[in-house]
């Protein structure tokens, strides 16, 4: 039996179901009872529940796990691939909503919709304060240019910038309006900077003081990709030093409100006017709710479970 343990869209149920695939649909499984249900599950889809190795134990016949989203940083891997386990995600599926959603939150704090939009709402006609500062002109890098990071860069061509791209594990894939970068160009040259890396032991807290202090000129910040990769303490200190000019987030190293509201890290960025917000959602739209479905339907479809 395939359990799928997260919502997810009806393209890949109705997709099983056509082929004969037996699966259970619970999305509101508690963890106990998918502990029970483990031992005789063979394949498992999830979003954001934490898979561990001592989970894994005790899923004797589990041949596969399918990762609702674009990384598989909540799964053990390395206990999957010892026990002989598969593991798929759906990379790229959200690509194009990342690329969207991190233009609209750099436009958003360049131009001062966010602070305009709620000051009018109040009753507010501020337009010298609401003075915008372009896009165009603008050196943008970008470190990690897989599906999001090319996403973003696709998005940004239009805008004229330029584009400096940075990839440990990639090599020659710059083009006309992507320069392939190294880390110390990225340093030297960039006014803003995007990530898109995926969480792992070498990235978290990647972003901290040392990090910062890199930069020849005061950047803007954007953060599209998990939020362990940035030390937040270290990025309200550069902000108060004016190391970083602003920051676009959409992820933090804490996303339960009723811890992070507690820390004094949220509750700088909160009422600062020179940081724009989101709750995870940059990869998250209508369309990429059904892609990335789709793209899983696709991958269980091409493994023999049974």
């Amino acid at each position: 039996m395939l359990l799928i343990t997260d919502p997810v869209h009806s393209i890949l149920t109705d997709g099983l179901a056509a082929k004969g695939i037996p699966f259970e649909y619970r999305p509101g499984i508690s963890m106990e009872e998918l502990m029970e249900a483990l031992p005789n599950s063979i394949g498992l889809v999830v979003r954001n529940r934490n898979i561990t190795s001592e989970m894994l134990k005790t899923a004797t016949k589990l041949k596969l796990i399918a990762r609702a989203g674009s990384g598989l940083e909540n799964i053990d891997i390395a206990a999957a691939e010892n026990l002989g386990i598969k593991f798929i995600h759906a990379a790229g599926a959200n690509a194009n909503t990342v690329g969207e959603h991190a233009v609209g939150m750099l436009l958003s704090l360049l131009h001062k919709i966010n602070k305009s939009d709620s000051e009018v709402k109040q009753g507010k006609w501020d337009r010298e304060g609401n003075r915008g500062i372009e896009l165009g002109g603008k050196t943008i890098g970008i470190v990690g240019y897989g599906h999001t990071g090319m996403a973003v860069a696709k998005k940004l061509k239009g805008f004229d910038v330029k584009i400096l791209a940075y990839d440990k594990y990639k090599t020659g894939f710059g083009y006309d309006s992507v320069t392939e970068a190294s880390m110390d160009d990225i340093f030297a040259a960039s006014d803003i900077l995007s990530l898109h890396i995926p969480l792992t032991a070498e990235t978290k807290n990647m972003v901290n003081s040392e990090f910062l202090n890199r930069f020849a000129k005061p950047i803007i910040l954007m953060n599209l990709c998990r939020g362990e990769v940035v030390n937040l303490a270290d990025l309200i200190e550069a902000m108060k030093s004016d190391n970083v000019r602003a920051c676009c987030l959409d992820v933090l190293e804490i996303e339960t409100p009723n811890e992070y509201l507690q820390t004094d890290w949220f509750r700088y960025l909160s009422n600062n006017q020179r940081t724009v917000l989101t709750p995870h959602v940059a990869g998250w739209s209508e369309e990429s709710y059904r892609n990335i479905s789709e793209v899983l339907l696709k991958e269980i479809l091409a493994i023999n479970l049974y």
